[in-house]
């Protein structure tokens, strides 16, 4: 079996790396928010506070303050609800399949109470298999799935506060 010599692994990565670059692929990487200050109404307990507020300033020179009054921008959670329906049963009346269903609502207001960001949602699914026989790792796997949905959540909800264009007020 022959080696690649050094020359053509090196022509390989160049090759490669022209290819990605190319076609538009972008490593993800810091969101670039559009206020410097920003309060969530969440409480500072909750795993998902904890997970935007770390996004938020790690991924952007935005802080998370604790009041509105000391923010430029207010992310207002309306609600976060999680669900679990069933989707399928056996022919002896025993759950096969569970959907999970997270859906997320908000608002971003600026200091004056204007929307920045009309209320919106974000509605997460996934689906589910059970196993009477393996109910351990069926429960395992949809407390894997719940964190999954969470990830996507605030990667989304990122998304959505970075391409916020803030209101200028008019000079008359």
């Amino acid at each position: 079996m022959s080696r690649l010599s050094p020359v053509m692994k090196i022509c390989c990565a160049v090759l490669l790396a022209t290819v990605l670059g190319a076609c538009g692929f972008q490593l993800r990487g810091a969101y670039t928010l559009p206020f410097s200050t920003l309060s969530i109404s969440l409480a500072d307990s909750t795993e998902l506070y904890a997970q935007i507020r770390r996004n938020v300033e790690a991924g952007s020179a935005t802080r998370v303050v604790t009041t509105s009054a000391q923010a430029e921008a207010n992310l207002i959670v309306l609600s976060d609800a999680p669900q679990k329906n069933i989707l399928s049963l056996s022919a002896a009346g025993r759950v096969r399949e569970f959907e999970l269903v997270r859906t997320f609502s908000f608002r971003l207001t600026d200091k004056t109470g204007a929307d920045l960001i009309p209320t919106s949602r974000i509605v997460m699914k996934r689906e589910l298999t059970f196993n009477d026989e393996q109910v351990l790792a069926k429960e395992a796997e949809e407390v894997l799935l719940w964190r999954d949905m969470q990830n996507d959540l605030v990667m989304q909800l990122m998304r959505r506060l970075a391409a916020v264009k803030p209101v200028v007020a008019s000079t008359k």
